[in-house]
């Protein structure tokens, strides 16, 4: 074993017997290796036999749990685990955290940082409940983004939380459609990872300048290996293998279609695009008369711009629904942070559509005659 992995190992077990422990989660697998277990989750419990130190271990179809006594017990599970090849170690205490991620080549890398709360101060229930990644992770002052944007990054990765099912193990591949900045992609791989999950991410934009400057950050964070960035559209972009997951915040409107499209087409098993402007079926709206007695909703041109925009988004669930979707519409931000505050959650179940749910689509479209670009590209790729 390489003195630095060995070293690092070392200061892990540290951690996970000290009394500050809080939470630790290994997951993922060596190069070349595979553990007992497909993950493993350590925190301190209060029972009536007193302090004792819960282990739950999944073999990826049934959990473990098990308490164990400090002192010699522990130290010996503790021992068992650390000597299983995991590929990641994620360690909180009360006033440290501590990331450690085995590279292909079998070095150590390490990512330390203090407790968000200064020495003394009580813990801040009500912060932790606003963030999930706290503004002072050490991760933002390395992609930088307004507050605003971390809000909204932050809600974001809310909503995927809630998308994503609790014992959700094994690889996921993830894909950031239209990525830009990247601050969803870094943040969405630092949620996951923390997560105890073996994530690999790409992230997509069509600028090439874009693409140097994620790659050069993806690498100062030592994220190279399992962060990466290739520049082209949306639609065309070389991604492989297919994607579990695909995010897409914020793609100007037909992009969003085209990012929903991709996802359909990868069977991707999650899909969570927040939609920018809706311009298109918009202009097709102001071509035509409305139908009767709807002509009210189309006449003043901010009604029928938002008028627009529900209808599009209505058009798209429904779209997914019918290609094996479950999808969802809602809210992922309080709108005082940006007026683009919907997300489009969609979960693949593989279930054929009914005749109803085809003829209530058709009859939505034909009344106002417009033709979604989502069916057109989902259309042509069929």
């Amino acid at each position: 074993m390489p003195e630095a992995l060995e070293s690092a190992l070392a200061e892990v077990r540290a951690l996970l017997l000290a009394p500050g422990l809080t939470r630790a989660v290994a997951a993922g697998r060596r190069r070349g290796q595979r553990p007992s277990v497909v993950r493993a989750e350590l925190r301190p419990v209060a029972l009536k036999s007193g302090p004792r130190l819960q282990i739950a271990t999944s073999d990826g179809s049934r959990p473990h749990t098990r308490n164990v006594a400090p002192g010699a017990e522990a130290d010996a599970a503790v021992d068992e685990l650390l000597a299983e090849p995991f590929g990641n170690w994620h360690v909180e205490t009360a006033d440290a955290t501590i990331q450690l991620r085995v590279t292909k080549s079998g070095e150590a890398q390490v990512h330390r940082a203090a407790a968000s709360r200064t020495a003394g101060e009580p813990e801040r229930h009500d912060r932790a409940k606003e963030w999930l990644l706290d503004p002072g992770d050490p991760l933002f002052r390395e992609i930088g983004g307004s507050a605003a944007k971390r809000r909204q990054v932050d809600a974001f990765l809310r909503a995927l939380a809630a998308t994503l099912p609790d014992d959700l193990t094994g690889p996921l591949r993830v894909v950031d459609l239209g990525c830009g900045n990247a601050y969803l992609t870094f943040a969405a791989y630092r949620y996951l990872m923390r997560r105890g999950l073996d994530v690999t991410l790409v992230g997509v934009d069509v600028r090439e300048d874009q693409r140097r400057r994620n790659t050069e950050l993806a690498e100062r964070l030592g994220w190279a290996d399992r962060v990466s960035f290739v520049a082209g559209t949306i639609a065309e972009a070389p991604v492989e293998p297919a994607p579990d997951l695909v995010l897409a915040l914020h793609a100007c409107d037909t992009a969003t279609d085209e990012a929903l499209a991709r996802a359909v087409r990868w069977d991707a098993r999650w899909v969570l695009a927040a939609p920018c402007c809706h311009h298109d079926l918009a202009a097709q709206l102001r071509a035509r008369p409305a139908p009767g007695p709807y002509e009210l909703l189309t006449r003043q041109g901010i009604l029928r711009e938002r008028f627009a925009d529900v209808l599009t988004d209505a058009l798209r669930a429904g779209l997914l629904r019918l290609h094996g979707y479950r999808a969802e519409v809602v809210e992922f931000v309080d709108s005082q942070h940006t007026p683009r505050n919907l997300l489009i959650r969609a979960r693949r179940t593989a279930g054929a559509p009914t005749d109803g749910q085809r003829a209530e689509y058709r009859e939505l479209v034909g009344q106002w005659g417009v033709t979604p670009r989502l069916e057109t590209l989902l259309a042509e790729r069929a």
